[in-house]
């Protein structure tokens, strides 16, 4: 459980919503960072890969584009190859990640929201060599889609990762579907709507994956009962699969991720609908089916934390933040500084607050430690956190 100082909210904490409440109190600190701006002009960006010994990265924006950023002159180019995109609403080009032995097999892997001949929708995943030299993505194809196709366009999930053993996982959202109840899609795992996905690096699915064989749910399907994770990453340490998911009006939550889990939306929740504040479901604690979240933000709290971009921080750069979790939030535009012990988490930080700042995605420089991070607006720039004694 997440530890909370009692001291705030007595009453919530001797009810038992103990997670998350104090998140609004924690001032931003003294700042140990400067603020450096890598590019500007960019639209809507969403994801984020560095380049192995390169002074690049690749950076996705929604429209469709994806785009060779200079680190070092904040000069872009666009990569042609990529896929057509639906850019609708939330859907368009999402998450970008490359491949564990990029520098033997320059595989870059994408999500976005796909359009089928009906107008429907769902999220892709799809892989292209990266042609540095020709800048563009060669032998591009469709690795899977995670159907059904439906008539949203919103909650698409999207987040990559790879683990140690080279299988990559991709959070699909729930697609927004407001029927509350055990009718709902992502309590349904004979589909891929609000689940968690385990491949091969070429698209296969792995055949230790947890429901092979079970002719009621999707092979491909590693955990389910998720509304919208757009945060994911591997604990360095532990090896552990970490996920940051939005509630429904609050009861945003951060969930270790455990193979054949049911992580309970909306049949388990801390939140409350939207327009009423009433609340629909039981809290995960009370539902013994599923798998509760590790921190959460209930409705209760005076704020809440609608997350993207999650990072565990082991660079250099910033020895006091060494184990720390990073966070970004949208609506109230700040990165999250977090202390871990364990599955403990507490925000200690509120990063760039002030800024006005939609934070999308945040990622660890490998040969230094500087943040980046990516703004979310029509005309964004990606900026990174540098220790005060080496701004440049």
């Amino acid at each position: 459980m997440a530890r909370i100082r009692s001291r705030f909210y007595p009453s919530l904490v001797a009810s038992g919503a103990i997670a998350g409440l104090i998140g609004a109190a924690v001032p931003a600190t003294a700042a140990s960072y400067s603020i450096e701006t890598v590019a500007s002009g960019l639209e809507h960006p969403w994801g984020m890969a560095f380049l192995p010994d390169d002074d690049r990265m690749l950076v996705t924006e929604r429209p469709g584009r994806l785009l060779l950023i200079d680190r070092r002159s904040g000069e872009k180019q666009e990569i042609e190859g990529a896929p057509e995109v639906d850019a609708r609403g939330q859907g368009g080009l999402l998450d970008v990640l490359l491949h564990p032995r990029f520098t033997e097999d320059p595989w870059v892997y994408l999500t976005w929201a796909g359009r089928d001949d009906r107008g429907l929708t769902a999220t892709y995943v799809g892989r292209g060599r990266l042609d540095l030299e020709a800048g563009e993505l060669i032998d591009f194809e469709i690795l899977f889609v995670a159907g059904p196709h439906v008539d949203s366009r919103a909650h698409y999930g999207s987040r990559l990762v790879f683990d140690a053993d080279e299988h990559l996982f991709v959070t699909v959202g729930d697609r927004n579907f407001k029927n509350f109840g055990p009718e709902h899609p992502s309590q349904n795992p004979g589909n891929y709507i609000g689940t968690t996905l385990r491949l091969n690096a070429d698209g296969s699915v792995p055949s230790d994956n947890p429901f092979v064989g079970d002719p009621n749910v999707r092979d491909a399907i590693f955990s389910y009962g998720h509304r919208n994770s757009q945060g994911m990453t591997i604990h360095p340490e532990t090896g552990e699969l970490w996920q940051n998911e939005h509630g429904e009006n609050k009861g945003d939550e951060v969930n270790v991720i455990v193979a054949g889990g049911n992580f309970g939306w909306p049949l388990a929740h801390y939140g409350h609908r939207y327009g009423t504040g009433i609340p629909f479901a039981t809290t995960p604690h009370e539902h013994p089916d599923t798998i509760p979240p590790v921190h959460w933000w209930p409705y209760e709290a005076p704020e809440n934390f609608p997350p993207s971009g999650f990072v565990f921080y082991f660079g250099e750069a910033f020895p006091e933040w060494q184990g720390n979790a990073l966070m970004g939030n949208l609506r109230h535009q700040f990165l999250g500084r977090f202390t871990v012990d364990g599955h403990d988490l507490e925000l200690s930080e509120r990063l760039l607050d002030g800024q006005g700042w939609r934070i999308r995605d945040v990622a660890v420089a490998p040969e230094n430690g500087f943040v980046y991070v990516l703004v979310d607006a029509r005309d964004a720039p990606m900026i990174r956190l540098v220790p005060n004694d080496e701004r440049s």
